[in-house]
């Protein structure tokens, strides 16, 4: 292991009207200064931020359709993900937005969903760097094929430029960046087309070579030809207990644009699930990448890394397949993060109404504790559905918060439960130390509007030091929470580059020390939730502190890069020695 330091002490805490670009030393290290004044900086009485849906004034029109027919067909219930990706490399996140696609009310053999209609059609919208967004789809060639789900981002061929690939119904497809403002379709070429039912996606390097590794999830055994349920005359969509399970996909990156299918060598298809989240970290800190799935009405599934390219299945082992009661739930979002800042990350995974939210603590490395009901967890999930959910630090205290957007799966639910909702706000509960608490309706008036809400993902959109959120809606328009800040605190954005590693230093380990000692740990991946893809830069909010004492990156490779009194209020771009 390789061990660096570098101390900034001497970096001038510069907040100019324009952005400056700063080069120290031989590390790289890019200090991104922004301007501090704003005319709408929130008074800072105001302690906790407010969102404001800003996606109709910022141009940013687009409407999911499941296109829902009188037979029910289960996929029209799932909607669709987002990606938060800068595309095109100006230094703004772009939001790349999922579709559905066109179904008959009778879907013969043969027919498969129709995209070809443009109100079907994937959308990806560039940021004009002023809160304003310009749709490029055509120019980009993204307009996707199939009933799409979920979109995983990476830069699978290390050219520093973040790839898409999208999961879809009945198969998938990768989009090669070639830099230009476009996209080729290179499924074929590279193998990864899978098939079936795909919902959520995530690029990791498994096995530490530096490429990014792929990892598919598979939600059931299932087409249009399947099995009906309800009455002839009051059809109903099916409980998805009544399908069998499957496999998810594991493909290795061969270095050389094409990915080979490990599924069966890597140990991952012998455990058949309802894969719906997955999500990635390093759960016993050895270093190697483990995988958690969120499974529908099956246990959930926590495949540890074995360091020789296979995998163990041992969320039961480790206390994180079932609740306390030893019941199993309907697993959809998920994160795996270190919410407590011990060092060890965390699992949280939303669930059906009823059966609450679970949140798994880690126990050293060793295994978890459900921690639902002692969190305060419990109290605020009961009667609630969760879709797109993660771990983020909403108000910059330095504590991650966590959100949730919200929406029961069956459209009939009220006639059955009076006391549940179809339409459901979303939800976001404050970390005050290790506990939670709901600050929904503190939190602006997009978390008081009833949704059938399905995927999110969050990012700094306007790069001002507050994280954003974007949210797709089934049926409905997309939103875009423009976080308004509270009080103003600090915080800083680390966004790392490797060429020893994979580019985007995707399974880097920083740990962040701020005044006065508190110490803050942060995993680099884009794979959060459900069905979607977040900022791939590494936020921490630094409540009063204007220095960070010390930041410690343990990059993929191993080696470990120390350094010391940071300025506060920066993006920090740095590249690995």
């Amino acid at each position: 292991m390789v061990s660096r330091r570098v101390t900034l002490s001497k970096l001038p805490r510069l907040f100019p009207a324009k952005r400056h670009w700063t080069w120290i030393g031989t590390l790289s290290i890019l200090v991104f200064c922004l301007r501090s004044g704003s005319a709408d900086r929130p008074s800072p009485t105001n302690r906790w931020p407010t969102f404001v849906d800003v996606a109709q004034e910022s141009g940013l029109h687009f409407l999911h359709r499941s296109s829902a027919t009188s037979n029910k067909y289960l996929v029209e219930t799932m909607g669709s993900g987002v990606g938060l990706l800068d595309y095109d490399g100006d230094g703004y996140l772009d939001i790349f937005l999922l579709n559905g696609a066109k179904i008959e009310t009778e879907m013969k053999p043969g027919m498969s969903p129709d995209k070809s209609q443009s109100p079907y059609w994937n959308r990806l919208f560039r940021n004009n760097h002023d809160w304003t967004f310009t749709d490029v789809t055509e120019r980009a060639g993204v307009q996707g094929k199939g009933y799409s789900m979920g979109v995983a981002v990476g830069d699978y061929d290390n050219d520093g430029r973040p790839d898409l690939y999208v999961t879809a119904f009945p198969s998938n497809q990768l989009y090669w960046n070639k830099g230009d403002g476009t996209f080729v379709d290179v499924t074929a070429r590279a193998g990864v087309g899978g098939g079936g039912w795909s919902s959520s996606a995530g690029f990791f390097d498994y096995d530490n070579d530096g490429n990014l590794d792929l990892f598919v999830c598979r939600y059931m055994e299932w087409d249009f030809h399947d099995i009906s349920c309800g009455r002839p005359e009051l059809r109903s969509y099916c409980d998805p207990k009544q399908f069998p399970a499957i496999s998810n996909l594991l493909y290795k990156n061969q270095g050389n644009g094409t990915f080979l299918d490990v599924t069966r060598t890597s140990g991952i298809g012998e455990h058949p699930s309802k894969g719906l989240g997955v999500a990635f970290n390093d759960f016993d800190g050895d270093g190697w990448t483990d995988i958690m799935v969120a499974n529908d009405g099956v246990p959930q599934s926590l495949f540890r890394n074995n360091r020789n390219g296979t995998f163990t299945e041992q969320a039961l082992l480790a206390g994180a397949a079932y609740d306390e009661n030893g019941n199993t739930f309907a697993g959809m979002g998920i994160d795996f993060a270190d919410y407590d800042d011990d060092g060890w990350p965390d699992i949280f995974i939303t669930t059906l109404s009823l059966e609450k939210y679970a949140l798994f603590r880690n126990l050293g490395g060793k295994g978890f504790d459900y921690v639902t009901n002692r969190s305060g967890i419990g109290k605020a999930s009961r009667l609630t559905a969760g879709w797109g959910a993660f771990f983020f630090d909403a108000d910059n205290d330095g504590w991650k918060d966590i959100f949730v957007a919200q929406g029961h799966v069956m459209d009939t639910i009220e006639s059955t439960n009076p006391t549940l909702r179809y339409m459901q706000s979303p939800s976001l509960l404050r970390n005050l130390r290790g506990r939670f608490q709901d600050v929904s309706q503190e939190s602006g008036k997009p978390f008081s509007v009833p949704q059938a809400g399905r995927g999110a993902a969050f990012g700094d959109l306007d790069n001002d030091g507050n994280l954003d959120l974007v949210v797709v809606d089934l049926d409905r328009p997309v939103q875009v929470l423009r976080n308004k800040g509270g009080h103003d605190p600090g915080w800083i954005t680390l966004n790392l580059s490797s060429p020893h590693s994979n580019r985007d230093a995707v399974g880097a380990k920083i740990q962040v020390e701020s005044e006065p000692g508190h110490v803050q740990f942060g995993y680099v991946t884009r794979a959060v939730g459900y069905l979607s893809s977040s900022d791939v830069r590494t936020h921490f909010g630094l409540g009063d502190a204007s220095v960070v004492q010390r930041i410690k990156i343990r990059w993929p490779s191993g080696s470990v890069q120390t350094l010391e009194s940071v300025p506060a209020r920066r993006f920090l771009k740095l590249s690995e020695p």
